[in-house]
Parts: structure tokens; C-alpha cells; sequence
């Protein structure tokens, strides 16, 4: 199997609502609605747009976090949806979608490269602003282990836990002796220490989590 990661820049609602913030926004499709969880820059403007796209049938907001269950499914609003793209060339959509930085992530797995590259090439043919953030083979366990390797099982992070463990790993908090320490990570999230070693500790939590299944 392979994997791969585009990056599609366009002007739909979702991804207009990233494009001047450090929100990400990430969709589960459910056929007659969607889940969404915000993160990383929670306000009124992106949830207006998803009213407005789709409506609102429930949200619940905490912290930095907001969780979204639409009215409607966004691809029934949107023309070129990615779907139509993925069934063409016979490829998986990997839910769930995201967007961030004014572009939708979309992660795709095939059985051939080559249907990677095919799908690619419709995409930029068809006018689509299209980049392969990532592409790479991946490996599947035998018997009742995981379908794919627990390289591919890692945890979703929110953009907050997401800048604060990266902060933390390339400064050198795991290192010894420590090379930051939280108070120079608050400083560099703009937070205050105590909200930068919250979202520290719950990045931790998820990733010994996932970690832990394959190694005790």
C-alpha cells in the first residue's frame, strides 16, 4: 500500500476560515452530516461559516477546543469534492480531513503508486492548487495486531498540543540535562506556563497512549 498527503489551497468555506489564523479544522464525513473538532484558534468566525455552509445542529466549546456536529454534509454543498477525485481512481480517503492554512489535508492510501500519481495529475489537470506534502509506502501487522504499522496509528493532536510537544522535543525537554524548559515554551506559544503544561501534558498523554499498545 501507499500513502499519501495533498494539499489543496482553494477559497472553500473551511479553508478560507484557516487561512489568517492558527485554527486547524478536522471533518469526519458521516454521510447526512459531519463531525468537526476546531482547534488551535476557536471563535465565532469559524463556526458562522460552517453555519452558513452547512448549519449547525450542535457545538460544544472548551478551552481551545470546539466541537461541531454539522446539519448537513459539507459535500453535498461543495462542487469538487475530493470524494469524486478518490472513488475515480479507485483510492481510500482517510478521514479525517483537514484543513488549516487557507488548504484542505487530504490523506489518501492505494494499492499502486501509479493511481497516487493519476489522481494527482486529474487534480492539477482540473485546476486544483495541488501539493504532495507527503508519500510514502506503508507496511501492514499480521494476525489480530493493527492494520497499519503504529507508525500510522500515531494520535491526533490539537494545534495547541501539537506546537507545545514540538516546542518541547526540538528545544530539548526530553533530553538530559533539559534544554527549555516550560516557562520558555509559554513564552514561545504566548500562553501563560500553566496552559503551556496543560497542553504539554495532554500531547504526552495521547502519544504514551498510542505508544503503550505496542510495547507492553
Amino acid at each position: 500500500m501507499y500513502e499519501a498527503s495533498l494539499r489543496i489551497r482553494d477559497d472553500s468555506a473551511y479553508a478560507a476560515a484557516t487561512a489568517d489564523s492558527a485554527a486547524t479544522v478536522e471533518l469526519w464525513c458521516n454521510d447526512h452530516c459531519d463531525m468537526l473538532n476546531v482547534s488551535g484558534g476557536v471563535g465565532s468566525d469559524i463556526l458562522d461559516r460552517v453555519r452558513d455552509t452547512v448549519g449547525v445542529a450542535a457545538s460544544v466549546e472548551r478551552g481551545d477546543e470546539l466541537v461541531v456536529v454539522t446539519a448537513d454534509c459539507l459535500r453535498h454543498h461543495e462542487i469538487d469534492h475530493i470524494e469524486g477525485y478518490v472513488q475515480k481512481h479507485g483510492l481510500l480517503l482517510v478521514p479525517p480531513l483537514r484543513y488549516r492554512d487557507g488548504a484542505k489535508v487530504c490523506r489518501l492510501l492505494a494499492v499502486s503508486a501509479d493511481d497516487l500519481t493519476a489522481c494527482f495529475r486529474d487534480l492539477v489537470d482540473s485546476g486544483f492548487d495541488v501539493s504532495v506534502e507527503s508519500k510514502r509506502s506503508v507496511s501492514f501487522a499480521s494476525g489480530s495486531g493493527p492494520l497499519l504499522a503504529p507508525a500510522d496509528a500515531m494520535p491526533e493532536l490539537t494545534g495547541r498540543q501539537r506546537e507545545a510537544f514540538e516546542l518541547a522535543f526540538r528545544g530539548g525537554y526530553y533530553e538530559f540535562p533539559r534544554g527549555i524548559e516550560t516557562g520558555t515554551i509559554a513564552d514561545e506559544m504566548g500562553v501563560s506556563r500553566r496552559t503551556a503544561e496543560e497542553h504539554l501534558r495532554r500531547a504526552e498523554r495521547k502519544v504514551m497512549t498510542a505508544v503503550a499498545q505496542y510495547v507492553l
